[in-house]
């Protein structure tokens, strides 16, 4: 099967793409609003500095994100062929390949974007130049006790492995295949994607650069035609500051 053959079976029945990524945006949204109003004031005793205090919570803070794929996991399921068949889930070398390369670009597009940002607005902001989504509630935690090292792994495990397949069934995946599906040019689908990728993310200061993040990882999509590719970039470009965390300590 030729890479034009996989990228039509993978937009074959993606109808139901659009229903899905909205499903996963609402309870995105719904969780965090719940979590809100449960947790609201109930964690002001405890020292930011102890992960043996905050270190649930900090695990707690991600579940959001992992909601994210719920809504392209049950229409897959409910209406599509799997996960495997629809999003082309299971990776191959090619796919691998691909995704380190285009993780890669991510990298560099977030650090050259910060670094630009950073000279025409200064430090005063947010100035953290390798971060997605995902690693931002742990990168202030690099000074915690050596007995708190399992919170920490259990976030980067989330960072690593578990945000990055979340975020590309909602992104590349159900939003990818419904707009494909449709019979938008590949280009807009990209610069769609990334643009949603980057607004969702709700960090004002970092917008343009996590969109050329998007671009970056959403070329490993474009390239492979497959959501395993992208996966693999975006954790790629989430591993360096996991690794900088421990690195610090």
């Amino acid at each position: 099967m030729d890479d034009g053959q996989a990228r039509e079976r993978l937009v074959l029945g993606a109808h139901w793409g659009f229903v899905a990524f909205f499903a996963g945006i609402a309870g995105y949204h719904l969780v965090t609003l719940v979590m809100s109003f449960v947790l609201s004031g109930r964690f002001g005793g405890y020292d930011p500095l102890e992960l043996r205090d905050v270190g649930p919570l900090l695990i707690l803070a991600f579940l959001p994100t992992l909601v994210l794929g719920l809504g392209p996991a049950i229409g897959s399921r409910v209406w599509g062929q799997g996960l495997r068949t629809d999003f082309g889930l299971r990776p191959t070398w090619r796919d691998v390949r691909i995704g380190l390369a285009c993780g890669a670009a991510a990298l560099a597009a977030g650090y050259l974007l910060n670094l630009l940002l950073l000279a025409v607005y200064g430090t005063d902001g947010d100035d953290r130049t390798f971060s997605d989504v995902s690693p931002s509630p742990i990168t202030e935690l690099s000074g915690t006790a050596e007995g708190d090292t399992v919170w920490l792994v259990l976030a980067a495990v989330i960072v690593v492995l578990a945000a990055p397949v979340t975020e590309e069934l909602l992104f590349r995946g159900s939003l990818w295949n419904a707009m494909g599906y449709h019979r938008l040019p590949s280009w807009v689908i990209l610069l769609v994607t990334a643009l949603v990728f980057a607004q969702l993310h709700g960090e004002a200061a970092r917008t343009i650069a996590l969109f050329g993040q998007g671009i970056a990882i959403g070329l490993a999509r474009y390239l492979s035609g497959r959501v395993s590719a992208a996966v693999i970039a975006h954790a790629a470009n989430n591993l360096p500051p996991a690794v900088l965390l421990f690195a610090a300590r």
